[in-house]
């Protein structure tokens, strides 16, 4: 019987262990894989990014050398045509002659033609020189390219089949042309101190695909082939249908390089810049080396931890997974009994003391839940946060009380139907509730469609009658808006706001069962007479309040009122942000202004009643608990 119940297991276990097998082995393996391959990747790019960078500067500082040498040639041949050619001052044409000659070697020689193309002057370092040669020269390309244009480069020509020449024409304003023949041997000494790496060079190339210069001279004096210009040429256009960026391409001689290419606008011509592709990725390989080796470590290690983990979890798991089920559906007085003596036996620890605290925390959060229905938000997150209801006592702070009702809800409340003032009310205290919050005021009471708002305490903040007139003029938008729209029903009411600061004394008053949050000092009984005193858009504030904002939110002072209750008259100000007049018709007159003293007298009976509604279902609420 035992035998059979452990063959009818056996393929659980075997199960178990292989899916914990996998699920180890791939937690280590996929993490290493992933950052190798990524490693790998973002390595290609940034070091192809900086290749690249560096060989485009190399073929940009490549080709700036070649015009400059250019450029410095014929800075030479402007000195020659500034003068007009005479027989007289052939002597001196000819002194400049050798003076460019001697300052720039690569000059072979130098001819002076005059206007009609009749050669005057020849000074050569190979041939014989010729003066008044008489020679004409008027149909020769350079001649009437440099007439046409001012100055002409001439094609890449090799003297014996293999020692690279140009010609260079000018002309200038005395009207005679200087021609020169180049030998473009001499810009071997630029080319060759470019280096890329160990063995990256530089090479130049003319519009026929053929070599003018290279670091291994022996390639220019041998010429190029056509198979090697018409290799160089695809090379020349890969890179140029990349956009100018380095690519990987195969050079002449058929290796794989990475290569970059700048032109030479005025002649032609193209520098390149390569480096083996060997060379240039090494770094690279041997950090793919280097991720291989360590992955081909990490799946062994990984696959005995695995098995090793796989074979201990069997067991034990299950008692967790029963005892994490038994938890999770709310049986928090489950304990889960593993004696591995391992960190699973720990683990089962910790469970069985997170189902402990779990039922302390529900049992604290119901008590949370059951201290918000009686206190306002901040008020109840305050004593959650601080563990200890002292700061909820009596004391002295400077405070902004808020006071606000509707205009005329008595008499609409006499006359709607019961459905359409609870929906009234509710868009009502959603609009409020919503600014209350956003600007973390206390609400300490509500009674049918009156508020009483504290701002500063016991949450304090900065600028609190700042904070207090925005978060006033935000509920009276947003109740002008619910307004309008009440209106459109036939529903005549309206809304007014008044606030006050000073000092009073703030703290919880009540009973056992049953606590409120509140203000009691003069500041409270101002703003009530002033929302009192309130028309429909106004927002009524106090002198302390006025003097708080001035500057900030424009306010008008109303001058000196008398107010019910106190025995002098007390200056009030007008928060200056309306300017149409109201539509709400009963506080056109004095009368209405009486009724709204009555209806906040009976604003406070009802207040009363509602306090004596709510303790007896407080007291309801406890009687449930306590059974």
């Amino acid at each position: 019987m035992r035998d059979s119940i452990h063959r009818e297991a056996a393929p659980v276990r075997r199960s178990l262990f292989r899916k914990y097998f996998i699920a180890l082995f791939a937690a280590v393996i996929v993490p290493i894989a992933a950052s190798g391959i990524s490693d790998a990747w973002f390595g290609y790019r940034d070091q192809r990014a900086m290749l690249s960078a560096l060989l485009r500067v190399e073929t940009r500082s490549a080709a700036g050398r070649m015009q400059s040498f250019l450029d410095g040639i014929r800075d030479q041949l402007r000195w020659m045509v500034q003068r007009t050619l005479t027989a007289d001052n052939l002597g001196q044409h000819r002194l400049e002659a050798l003076r460019a000659m001697r300052r720039t070697p690569a000059i072979v020689s130098v001819s002076l033609i005059d206007r009609t193309g009749v050669e005057r002057l020849h000074v050569s370092r190979i041939g014989l020189n010729r003066v008044e040669g008489g020679l004409d020269r008027s149909g020769d390309p350079a001649v009437v390219g440099a007439l046409s244009t001012g100055i002409w480069y001439g094609p890449v020509t090799y003297r014996d089949g293999s020692e690279p020449f140009m010609t260079m024409a000018l002309w200038g304003l005395s009207s005679v042309v200087v021609v020169v023949e180049i030998n473009l041997k001499l810009i071997w000494v630029v080319i060759s101190e470019i280096r890329v790496g160990r063995s990256g060079h530089a090479f130049v190339l003319d519009q026929t695909g053929r070599i003018i210069a290279h670091p291994d001279i022996s390639k220019v004096l041998r010429g190029t082939d056509e198979n090697t210009a018409a290799a160089l040429l695809r090379l020349r256009d890969e890179i140029a249908t990349a956009g100018g960026e380095a690519t990987t391409a195969r050079n002449a001689e058929d290796e794989r390089v990475v290569t970059a290419m700048a032109p030479i606008p005025s002649v032609g011509w193209t520098v390149f810049v390569e480096q083996p592709q060997a060379e240039a990725f090494a770094p690279l390989y041997a950090s793919l080396w280097r991720t291989g080796g360590l992955l081909l470590a990490a799946i062994a290690l990984a696959a005995a931890l695995a098995y090793w983990l796989a074979r201990r979890m069997t067991g034990p798991i299950r008692l967790l997974e029963e005892g994490t089920e038994k938890i999770g559906a709310g049986q928090f007085d489950h304990r889960i009994d593993i004696a591995t003596g391992d960190e699973l036996e720990r683990l089962a620890v910790r469970f069985n003391q997170m189902a402990q605290e779990l039922a302390i925390s529900r049992d604290r959060s119901e008590r949370i839940a059951r201290l918000k229905r009686f206190l306002a938000p901040q008020v109840a997150e305050l004593v959650e946060k601080s563990g200890d209801e002292s700061v909820l006592a009596g004391q002295r702070a400077e405070v902004v009380a808020v006071f606000c009702d509707l205009r005329g809800f008595t008499a609409f409340s006499a006359h709607a139907e019961p459905d359409d003032v609870m929906q009234v009310l509710r868009d009502y205290y959603e609009a409020l509730g919503a600014i209350i919050t956003r600007y973390e005021a206390t609400l300490t009471n509500f009674s049918a469609d009156g508020l009483m708002v504290l701002v500063n305490a016991p949450v304090p903040c900065a600028e609190p009658a700042l904070r207090a007139v925005e978060m006033a003029i935000d509920m009276q938008d947003a109740v002008q808006r619910l307004i309008a729209a009440w209106r459109l029903r036939g529903h005549a009411v309206g809304f007014g706001i008044g606030l006050a600061m000073g000092w009073a004394t703030v703290g919880r008053i009540g009973y056992e069962a049953r606590v409120d949050y509140t203000a009691i000092g003069n500041v409270v009984n101002l703003a009530s007479r002033l929302c009192s005193s309130a028309d429909d858009r106004q927002i009524l504030i106090d002198h302390s309040v006025a003097r708080a904002v001035g500057g900030k939110i424009p306010v008008a002072a109303l001058g000196m009122r008398p107010l019910k209750g106190f025995d002098e008259q007390v200056p009030v100000y007008d928060v200056a942000t309306r300017s149409m007049k109201s539509d709400f018709a009963p506080d056109a007159n004095e009368s209405a202004r009486e009724a709204r003293s009555a209806e906040n007298r009976s604003w406070a009976r009802g207040w009363s009643e509602w306090q004596l509604v709510t303790l007896n279902r407080t007291i309801e609420i406890v009687r449930l608990d306590g059974s």
